[in-house]
């Protein structure tokens, strides 16, 4: 089993940057994201402010990679990740793991088929509330993250080296048996809550506190949960008792990161959640109206943000 030691991380956004900063405090780890441009030259003269903390985490440019990386973190939203998988190239080995905290079903594969599916390790960040205040990020709850391959029946080398990686910087983890469906748990989550949060406006505690929002997130997890089934993947509305605990853990005034992109005027992840659902609802025959609704209402806002 091959020790992590130099880490990588690319996508420096709220999820990224709070576990770039955990990793970065342990000296035993050399943890530097990768960067260029404009967000390269901030993060060199600024560096990254976690929960009021400003850290100074080394920074490299694409071309000037000198070291591979052990572990590389993937925090990118998809709509950057085609260009990001030609800025990683310079850091990759054959030793090299990577971890995908992006949301929706496919970034495993797109950078597997780059670099390698077996260099590829699933996996989720939950249970965590990080959030964007203009140049700095805000958590309350540090979360987890779930990680493995598709069926960890038995542990591997590959896992075990990024979970004693995770012990070491004091990281939750949990390693599913069956990392798939793990995978789509939280697919439903974003599908559900994320978009819900955009159109309403809404922050953690409406759902926490009103039935009405919650419904609203339930109807769209329903239609994953059918088309899901179809893909042989088990979820069922225990799956969205069990996503309405987590939400319950979060900061009530926490933003989904689909919120954060709609308040700041980004574009959404909406075609890998609602389009993403629809889409599976065409192959299969399944109707999937109110995750069609929702698409169109986001794609709508996207354009004519003076609607917001």
């Amino acid at each position: 089993m091959r020790e992590i030691s130099n880490i990588a991380v690319i996508g420096a956004g709220a999820i990224g940057a709070s576990f770039a900063a955990r990793f970065h405090k342990v000296q035993e780890f050399s943890t530097f994201i990768i960067a260029k441009g404009e967000r390269y030259e901030k993060l060199i003269n600024y560096g990254i402010t976690v929960n009021r903390e400003t850290l100074h985490i080394s920074v490299v440019r694409p071309d000037e990679a000198t070291t591979p990386a052990d572990l590389i973190i993937v925090g990118l939203k998809h709509n950057h990740l085609k260009d990001a998988l030609e800025d990683m190239k310079n850091f990759v080995a054959d030793h090299t793991v990577f971890l995908s905290l992006m949301n929706g079903l496919d970034s495993e594969e797109i950078i597997g088929s780059a670099y390698g599916i077996d260099k590829m390790l699933y996996c989720i960040a939950v249970e965590i509330d990080a959030l964007r205040e203009g140049d700095a990020i805000v958590y309350t709850n540090p979360g987890k993250l779930c990680f493995g391959h598709p069926d960890n029946t038995q542990i591997s080398d590959k896992v075990r080296s990024v979970q004693i990686a995770c012990e070491r910087a004091g990281v939750k983890y949990e390693t599913p048996v069956d990392m798939i469906r793990t995978l789509w748990w939280k697919f439903m989550i974003n599908v559900g809550v994320n978009q819900s949060s955009a159109i309403m406006r809404a922050p953690y505690g409406i759902f926490q506190t009103v039935p009405e929002a919650w419904a609203v997130a339930t109807a769209l997890m329903l239609e994953v949960i059918a088309v899901a089934k179809q893909t042989g993947v088990n979820l069922d509305e225990k799956d969205i008792d069990a996503a309405h605990k987590v939400i319950c853990t979060l900061s009530p005034v926490g933003k989904t990161s689909m919120l954060q992109d709609m308040d700041a005027y980004r574009k959404t992840e909406v075609d890998i959640f609602a389009g993403k659902v629809v889409e599976l609802g065409h192959k299969y025959e399944i109707p999937t109206p109110v995750n069609e609704i929702i698409m169109n209402i986001i794609r709508t806002l996207e354009k004519y943000p003076v609607l917001k």
